[in-house]
């Protein structure tokens, strides 16, 4: 069978198994799955806090069992020999639950590899804030972020209002709670000083050894500032709850928003915090005899990048699957962004966010993923057009000084990061241009906008990818995995508006592409590139960096090489079967701490991919 037919056979293939799993609303809801950290949080909460529900906590725990490696660890990707901070996190929601007892085997063997790893006192930041919280591990004497930066106004480089949407939204809570050194105790429940290998867990507090449940912080009286930053960052806080109860659809900050709001004088019966608990609740997704509680689902992620990858198969805005996507995403459509808190800021109306329950945090990679969907709709129908030149005009607001885009901040400080010593701070505080954000609003703007290198704004986007573009031809990708991704975000966003294949920029890559092919003729990279911030190649090829190189190549390439046709046709066959090569991770959050496995990316590069490669070489096999 020829190349050219396998490639429309399972173009077809991929088609009607999309089509199979799309949702009556018109959405499709795959699997959002991370490491263990959201499902261990809920286990504690859930026992900590007594909640009458505890049907979750079986299923959460058996995930875990299940996702533990033969040493006793927990890992972040396939090629981690283990997480010390996930495997602490792992076990002390099993044993706080009265899941697992600390005697069984395969706590044994977790405890073990904690020991071996320089124990509690070498996990991450975020680790030891909830050991803290559920009174494990000692608060500092002093927290180095003060809660007087809520006091300080946008325009001071240093204030709270500064910081990325996701580090307000996170730290709002966790401010208070620092400020506060608040624990939350089961006196009843099992502690966890045998993972020290120091005595630092005697600092913590004896008071503890009293009744059922204690709620106590070593905090001094507030004084009149700290009171008003107090009340600032509740108010932020409760103007941030979306509708199904958390806040701003993040599970992570749902989380410490309960515990913030119990150090406040909620009590657990508080419809506020019930409401948060089954907005966690639903973010469940259960396989079998497990469940996951996933951080942020990405329903109108994936719903955005399938309807538009569909499109690119051949589907017309005539077919109801199509149909039914874009009603559903045009109704998610964001009217204002406003946060409150002390600070508030309306941006032009028309963007769209991660989650459905996302009210009021748009983000720019959402946003041209579903005015990619909604193109063809604007052509002919008014309510799509006006949607979609909303969405535009939101899009271009959100440039850069500096010609690029970033994922939900303009003009965002880097520097100003540098001054807090807390792990991964930089990572996440600041929101500058991303090379593979910059690089798909380049690519819409170019295939949909029609937009070329004349124009000041795509001047200025290729200027900015050519000044970060890495010595070796490859650029870094914040939100995937990692320099295989910004690469295809850069090379074919720069190929849509027109520049040279030729161009030496462009060669560069493509030849950086070609080193680093691995030997059973695919790409792989591992979430090591992510962490060490250089190119490390994955043990094996995946599917998804496949398709992003070989779709990297089709931009660049008149005629079909043999190195794509090779890649081509081992994507088919490996996306046949469900392997590893299908479930690496490829999704970055936090740099070596939190990584996602979409288990929509198998379907939607792969056919997209397949898509571009029949629309540009069919006629040359004619």
């Amino acid at each position: 069978m020829e190349l050219l037919e396998r490639v429309q056979l399972e173009i077809e293939r991929y088609i009607n198994r999309l089509k199979t799993e799309q949702h009556v609303d018109g959405s499709w809801r795959y699997y959002f799955e991370t490491g263990p950290v959201t499902d261990a949080y809920m286990m504690i909460l859930l026992s900590t806090l007594n909640n009458q529900d505890k049907r979750l906590i079986p299923l959460l725990g058996q995930r875990l069992l299940n996702k533990q490696a033969a040493n006793g660890a927990w890992k972040q990707y396939d090629d981690d020999e283990g997480h010390l901070s996930s495997t602490i996190e792992a076990y002390t929601g099993l044993l706080l639950s009265g899941y697992s007892d600390r005697y069984e085997r395969h706590m044994q063997l977790a405890e073990a590899f904690i020991l071996r790893n320089g124990g509690v006192e070498n996990a991450h930041i975020s680790t030891k804030f909830m050991l803290a919280l559920n009174h494990l591990y000692p608060w500092p004497t002093l927290y180095p972020i003060p809660l007087f930066l809520l006091h300080m106004p946008k325009f001071i480089p240093l204030s709270f209002y500064r910081w990325s949407y996701y580090v307000r939204t996170h730290f709002a809570s966790v401010l208070i709670l620092c400020h506060q050194k608040f624990s939350l105790r089961n006196s009843s429940a099992p502690d966890i000083t045998h993972l020290y290998v120091t005595r630092k867990h005697e600092r913590l507090d004896s008071k503890s050894k009293g009744g059922l449940l204690q709620l106590f912080s070593k905090r001094r009286p507030d004084n009149q500032i700290s009171k008003a930053a107090i009340k600032k960052a509740e108010r932020y806080i409760l103007h941030n709850i979306v509708q199904d109860g958390t806040l701003s659809s993040y599970a992570s900050a749902t989380f410490f928003m309960i515990y913030a709001l119990l150090s406040l004088g909620y009590q657990f019966d508080s419809p506020i915090i019930q409401h948060a608990i089954q907005g966690l609740t639903s973010y469940g997704y259960q396989i079998n005899d497990e469940a996951h509680i996933q951080n942020s689902p990405s329903t109108v992620w994936d719903t955005a990048l399938i309807c538009h990858s569909l499109q690119e198969a051949g589907l017309t805005t005539e077919d109801p699957a199509i149909q039914n996507a874009a009603q559903y995403l045009l109704a998610l459509q964001q009217k204002e962004r406003k946060e409150g808190g002390g600070s508030s800021f309306v941006h032009l109306a028309g963007g769209w966010g991660f989650s459905e329950s996302s009210t009021s945090n748009p983000d720019v990679d959402d946003t041209q993923a579903v005015l990619r969907a909604l193109t063809r709709f604007a052509d002919h129908q008014l309510d799509y057009r006006e949607a979609w030149r909303k969405g535009v005009n939101w899009l271009l607001d959100m440039q850069n000084d500096d010609g690029g885009w970033a994922a939900f901040e303009k003009n965002s400080i880097p520097s100003i990061t540098r001054l807090f010593r807390i792990q991964n701070f930089t990572d996440t505080a600041a929101d500058p241009s991303a090379a593979d954000v910059t690089g798909r609003t380049l690519e819409f703007l170019g295939s949909h906008l029609k937009l070329t290198m004349t124009h000041p704004r795509v001047q200025d986007s290729v200027h900015w990818l050519i000044k970060n573009q890495k010595n070796d031809g490859s650029w870094y990708g914040r939100w995937g995995i990692s320099f295989i991704y910004g690469t295809w975000a850069a090379v074919t966003g720069m190929r849509a508006v027109g520049m040279s294949a030729n161009h030496l920029i462009i060669q560069k890559a493509c030849d950086w592409l070609l080193k680093i092919r691995q030997l059973d003729g695919g790409w792989g990279e591992s979430c090591k590139s992510d962490i060490q911030k250089r190119y490390v190649p994955a043990p094996y090829s995946t599917v998804v960096h496949t398709a992003w190189a070989l779709d990297t190549l089709i931009a660049i390439h008149d005629q079909p090489t043999e190195e794509i046709n090779k890649g081509l046709a081992h994507l088919i066959e490996w996306n046949r079967k469900e392997s590893k090569r299908s479930s690496y991770p490829m999704g970055a959050g936090l740099p070596g701490h939190f990584y996602i496995k979409y288990h929509s990316y198998p379907h939607i590069w792969p056919l997209l991919t397949l898509s571009h490669y029949m629309k540009k070489y069919k006629d040359y096999y004619m």
